[in-house]
Order: C-alpha cells, then structure tokens, then sequence
C-alpha cells in the first residue's frame, strides 16, 4: 500500500520489485486487498499489464496505519541519532544487495 500510496498506481511487476517477492505473491496480496476494497484496477493501454490503485478506502487505511507506524518508529528510534540511523539505513541496503547478488 505503500508504494501505491507513494506512486498513485502500479503494476504487479513494479510493486512485486519494490517488494523484492516473486509476482504471484504479489497477485495474491493485490487480490486480497481488491476483495477487500483497498485496492482498484486501473485501466490500461496494454491489456497485458494489470495497474493498480489505492481506492478512497485503501488511502484511508493507509493513513491510519501510517500515523501507527509512525508513532512505532519515534518509541523505537529514541537515542539513536539520526547519523547512526542513515548510516543503519546504508547498512542494510548493502547487506540487502549482497543477498540479491
């Protein structure tokens, strides 16, 4: 939902990259949330390619689930300053690219 929040629509291949899943788990998840109103097709060019939208109830969701995490992330970062949090932020994405590679 992020991603979708963050990029107005997305195809399944782009959000199974951003992800970094395969796309059939990215099909179920979208499938879900699309039963579960979250979630809308967006008319395409290509009928091959299936992009997806947040609807008004998915952006809703995700603007309650943010603020949550966001609260999450304050409690947890406390004492951490933020040098040390943007140098375990490159941390992690090197250690992220090492396990792709």
């Amino acid at each position: 939902m992020h991603c979708l929040f963050n990029y107005e629509s997305a195809t399944l291949v782009e959000l199974a990259n951003y992800q970094s899943v395969e796309k059939p788990t990215i099909t179920r998840t979208i499938t879900r949330l699309e039963e579960l109103g979250y979630v809308e097709h967006v008319p395409s060019k290509d009928r091959r390619e299936k992009r997806m939208r947040l609807t008004e109830l998915g952006i809703k969701l995700y603007g309650e689930v943010r603020e949550t995490i966001d609260e999450y992330e304050q409690d947890i970062l406390k004492g951490i300053t933020e040098e040390d949090q943007l140098s375990a932020i490159r941390i992690m994405g090197e250690i992220r690219n090492n396990i792709k590679n």
